[in-house]
């Protein structure tokens, strides 16, 4: 474990990701691991309009920092200090933005930690590497609330009419957030891409530990939603930790306490 004190802040990093007319610059923290270290690098994956300087993205930064590890953070292209148009994310667009980071960056061996729609994205990245020749191997998953499918199993089947109206006729939605003044911002695209990137159609194979932390008071995502989800990691090492009073944002210092704990437990698994 190296000396708190002595740490050094992350370094700021870019990767600019799309072709031509679709280029977007995304924004990096970066921590080194410590020389000689073997260990994974953690890697944060936030979730929808979330950014990488969350409560639960600077406690993993700094977890790693006091233990000579590696971290990845980054904003999706939209969010927090990253380029690009929110309105044209999509999960396809966010996924292909964080294989782009790890390509960049080019960890050997990571642990995934994602928050709510990290959650999806993290399970999708572990398909897509599972696919690949070559890229970092995956060495563990924290889920955090996850909400894989979250716009066809949480908000497709409870639109209202106007909802609907609005998606047929402005190709967008908004209703009111909990977390911000701005509204939240559902689009047809987003709607559409989340049908083709969908995880809870059959076995989900990530070939490492997972460790999902849920509340059970969480009014975004049911906790009745991560126990559908471990129906589709049968053939995984899987640890479900439900916390009775626990919210979406799992942000206390209990809870954070938790999340280093899963986090620690697949690093030293690995």
């Amino acid at each position: 474990m190296t000396d708190p004190s002595a740490a050094t802040p992350p370094q700021e990093k870019s990767v600019t990701v799309g072709g031509a007319g679709d280029e977007r610059t995304i924004a990096i923290l970066y921590r080194p691991p410590s020389a000689g270290t073997s260990a994974p690098v953690l890697v944060w994956l936030g979730g929808y309009r979330s950014d990488m300087t969350g409560t639960k993205a600077a406690e993993m930064d700094a977890f790693a920092a006091r233990q000579g590890l590696g971290a990845i953070r980054f904003d999706y292209s939209g969010h927090g200090a990253s380029g690009g148009d929110f309105r044209q994310g999509t999960i396809s667009r966010w996924l292909e933005e964080t294989i782009a980071v790890l390509d960049h960056l080019k960890p050997e061996r990571i642990v995934l930690v994602g928050s709510s729609m990290g959650g999806w994205i993290a399970l999708r990245l572990a398909q897509e590497l599972r696919q690949r020749a070559t890229g970092p191997h995956l060495a563990g998953l924290v889920l955090i609330a996850p909400a894989p499918d979250f716009t066809s199993e949480l908000i497709e089947p409870h639109l209202t009419d106007a909802q609907r109206r609005a998606l047929a006729e402005q190709g967008h939605f908004e209703e009111l957030s909990e977390y911000s003044p701005e509204p939240n911002i559902f689009t047809r695209d987003l709607l559409e891409d989340g049908r083709r990137n969908q995880v809870l159609t059959g076995i989900i194979e990530t070939g490492c530990p997972v460790h999902i932390l849920q509340g059970m008071q969480d009014a975004d995502v049911p906790y009745r939603h991560a126990l559908k989800l471990v129906e589709f990691l049968p053939a995984e090492d899987v640890v479900v930790t439900l916390i009775r009073d626990g919210d979406h944002r799992l942000s206390r210092p209990q809870d954070i306490d938790r999340m280093l704990a899963a986090v620690g437990s697949l690093v030293n698994h690995d």
